[in-house]
């Protein structure tokens, strides 16, 4: 569905992503750990287009997407009206919700198909009512971002990005802002969709939910891909790397 290919992104003089290859299938859930400003939301951003790559090539469907070569041939971002159009079809969630203050659960969901996709405000709405819903939030419809707890807010996010019916969900560290208890309801409402076939990249520190959930696991750091497999393999496999092993004796 979406690949990179040796993509990289510096900042000054600090290379946050180096030379990173990814492929996301349809249907794959993929969770990427590692420590702190290993590299793994930045990431997500470049995948997202919030980002631009310094170096590489990204495919969306078998084609290159995002970028183009200008007449010097360095490498640019398409127009923005095209990177829309491609940012409307991967959702992302994050660490801190990013929900409008000013607008209900409600309006917060039918914001971007009414504003981006011009859908009817009638069909936007019932189709966040049937998104509130799945989130078990119907009856928080009318309630706005200031009155909600950091689980339900998390969870209007989720249904807010759904609503553009998205082909790829990224979540971004989708729990690192609650308070313990609220962290299950968020976890399942992602584990619903993953049930449903959405394919999706998840950046946890859940070491439990990486093991649930993914198909395939990621440990990152230092902007490169350090060891990835199948949860079994990389949670056994790990104690045969020192930099995996030191990260996971901290988190687990």
């Amino acid at each position: 569905m979406i690949e990179l290919v040796d993509v990289v992104k510096r900042f000054n003089d600090f290379t946050a992503v180096d030379r990173v290859s990814l492929k996301i299938d349809k249907g794959e859930k993929i969770v990427i750990i590692g420590p702190s400003g290993s590299g793994k939301t930045t990431l997500l951003r470049m995948i997202n287009f919030l980002e631009t790559i310094d170096s590489g090539r990204m495919f969306l469907e078998g084609r290159e997407a995002g970028y183009r070569r200008d007449k010097k041939g360095r490498l640019v971002m398409e127009k923005q009206d095209v990177i829309c159009g491609l940012r409307s079809e991967i959702g992302m969630v994050f660490q801190h919700f990013h929900l409008f203050p000013h607008m209900t659960a409600l309006q917060n969901v039918m914001e971007g198909p009414v504003t981006v996709k011009k859908q009817p405000r009638e069909e936007a709405r019932r189709i966040a009512l049937d998104l509130l819903g799945k989130v078990g939030l119907l009856d928080k419809k009318d309630t706005y971002p200031a009155f909600l707890s950091g689980g339900q807010k998390q969870r209007v996010a989720i249904a807010r990005a759904l609503a553009m019916k998205p082909m790829l969900m990224l979540f971004d560290e989708p729990t690192s802002a609650l308070d313990p208890e609220l962290v299950g309801e968020v976890f399942t409402a992602i584990k619903q969709l993953a049930e449903e076939g959405m394919t999706m990249v998840i950046v946890t520190h859940q070491m439990g939910f990486a093991r649930e959930m993914a198909d395939r696991v990621i440990f990152m750091d230092e902007g490169r891909f350090i060891l990835q497999g199948n949860p079994g393999d990389v949670f056994s496999h790990s104690m045969d790397n020192a930099r995996v092993k030191a990260f996971l004796q901290k988190v687990l």
